[in-house]
């Protein structure tokens, strides 16, 4: 089964899917969040292997996170902590539903999608079961700080009230709410089960970004589990990486399958 919804940030309103098992009740929780300058068609294929796996699984559209976004707003007022206010507001309306068990939450995010994810389960550790980091995006930070962020290039001492970063047009406040950031320290607080995946030829985020979030990560307690693609670059488009990757993810979550008879 899948269904569109809507729940809102503010005066925003997100739109997303939501797949699940029909006839079961109290399923578990995953949400999905995608790349930047992209939206939930991206992270779907995901959030339907959750839903096998016996999840209420969910993607959105990120409030102004890409050109196609269903969702409200406009990318220059984007930034990683606006869409940290959006993954929370999903979060609210995914344990608000009668099928789902708000006790039992999975986060799972690609490339931006990911370093947000990561801090609202550091924001909230007790709330969070598992994490799942596919190709995360720590370098946003360091990449804004050096005022090189993909096709977008600025002073970051003199950062323009807006920029253009290929297709989408940023705002000032993407890179100050990113040049604050420490992302190691500030995702160290969560200590549960984490899977990060990367690429080897990743020419968008360095991998060694996600080996400094497994040391950071192990050394708080948590335990993880950090897979190298080999020969994948930033997004598994290709379909043997793709299939790696969802593999892994399988693997990762066995104890959680669910078997119905």
């Amino acid at each position: 089964m899948h269904k569109e919804f809507v729940c809102m940030r503010g005066e925003n309103r997100i739109h997303g899917t939501v797949f699940y098992e029909y006839g079961w009740n109290k399923l578990p929780i995953a949400i999905v969040s995608h790349e930047f300058m992209l939206n939930r068609l991206f992270s779907r294929r995901y959030a339907k292997l959750l839903a096998k796996l016996g999840y209420a699984a969910f993607c959105y559209d990120f409030c102004g996170g890409g050109a196609f976004s269903q969702s409200d707003g406009r990318t220059a007022n984007m930034s990683v902590l606006t869409e940290l206010e959006d993954l929370s507001a999903v979060v609210e309306y995914a344990r608000s539903l009668d099928y789902t068990d708000e006790n039992r939450i999975l986060l799972m995010g690609c490339s931006q999608g990911g370093l947000v994810s990561a801090l609202y389960a550091a924001q909230h550790p007790v709330d969070v079961e598992r994490l799942v980091l596919f190709y995360p995006a720590l370098s946003i930070p360091d990449d804004a700080r050096k005022g090189s962020m993909m096709r977008a290039h600025f002073d970051p001492e003199n950062i323009p009230e807006a920029f253009r970063c290929g297709p989408m047009k940023l705002g000032r406040c993407y890179a100050e709410d990113a040049m604050r950031l420490d992302p190691y320290s500030d995702i160290c607080d969560y200590k549960g089960d984490v899977l990060i995946l990367h690429g080897d030829a990743d020419r968008i985020v360095d991998i060694e970004y996600s080996r400094r979030a497994e040391k950071t990560y192990t050394q708080s307690g948590a335990k993880v589990a950090f897979y190298i693609i080999k020969g994948a670059g930033h997004i598994f488009i290709n379909p043997a990486h793709d299939k790696e990757a969802k593999n892994i993810l399988k693997e990762f979550l066995h104890s959680e399958v669910r078997i119905w008879t």
